[in-house]
């Protein structure tokens, strides 16, 4: 099933990501797990896109699968047309957690991007202040990590995903860990900067308000193994304010369709 969508991006061109009857299967000592059963999802250029599901769906996986750091058991997963089978390094991934280094300062810790790449040092340089003062983080280039909020280690990250310019950035629960207010105000400041870059991105997220609010389109998922149960499009526009999309109707409406299929109304938020 899924709902009226207006502002769909990208109509009609062929998708970034293509995954097709996608299984996913684990052996263990105890047995073989099923992570993943015949998903199938099509994401256009610069659509983002919400996958919320419980813990242990397979959430995760779909990402890694996507990033080739995970291989399918069957079906395929496709980027640009191209069967994913192996890592790839035309994406941008952000973690739960910053993972910086701890001896390197902001700029330094986005710059490592570049020098895995080996990317040209004063290009790599321009974009990395582009991006400093996109996310706000002007005046901290030489900061340390533990001299860094939360939210502003996960600026840092998301900073060193986009250095290489990415058409595709998968997320998986960045900010997770931060407290409520700190996580609204990345919400924002990710919706700005996926408006700015347009960049194709995937979220995977445990909170039903932050898959609403940041998606054109929410993919709720069953328990393992993980299913796409439903699939909703969020016609709320792409210039988005917190207090007033919040209040919304159809956010509200959304909100708890997306509650409803996950089977409990305290989803956490």
């Amino acid at each position: 099933m899924t709902s009226t969508f207006m502002e769909q991006p990208q109509v009609g061109l062929a998708p970034v990501v293509d995954i097709e009857q996608l299984s996913v299967k684990f052996s263990s000592k105890r047995g073989e797990v099923t992570a993943l059963d015949n998903v199938d999802l099509t994401i256009p250029k610069g659509e983002f896109l919400s996958i919320a599901g419980p813990s242990g769906c397979g959430k995760s996986t779909l990402l890694k699968v996507v990033a080739g750091l995970t291989q399918a058991s069957s079906g395929t997963a496709k980027l640009r047309d191209t069967i994913v089978e192996g890592p790839r390094r035309d994406i941008g991934y952000v973690f739960q957690r910053a993972a910086l280094l701890e001896w390197r300062n902001v700029r330094g810790n986005i710059l490592i991007q570049a020098e895995m790449r080996g990317m040209d040092k004063a290009k790599a340089a321009n974009r990395a202040d582009m991006l400093i003062a996109m996310t706000g983080l002007s005046g901290f280039e030489n900061a340390m990590p533990h001299e860094l909020s939360g939210g502003m280690q996960q600026r840092v990250s998301l900073c060193r995903a986009l250095l290489h310019e990415p058409d595709v950035l998968l997320m998986d629960e960045p900010f997770g860990a931060l407290d409520a207010l700190t996580r609204e105000r990345m919400n924002i400041e990710l919706h700005r900067i996926w408006r700015e870059t347009g960049t194709t991105v995937i979220l995977v997220t445990h909170s039903v308000a932050e898959a609403v609010f940041l998606a054109n389109r929410v993919v709720v998922m069953s328990p393992r193994p993980g299913r796409i149960l439903e699939t909703i499009n969020v016609p709320l526009g792409n210039d988005r304010d917190y207090g007033d999309t919040m209040e919304h109707p159809e956010f509200v409406r959304i909100a708890a369709r997306v509650r409803d299929l996950l089977g409990a109304t305290h989803a956490s938020d």
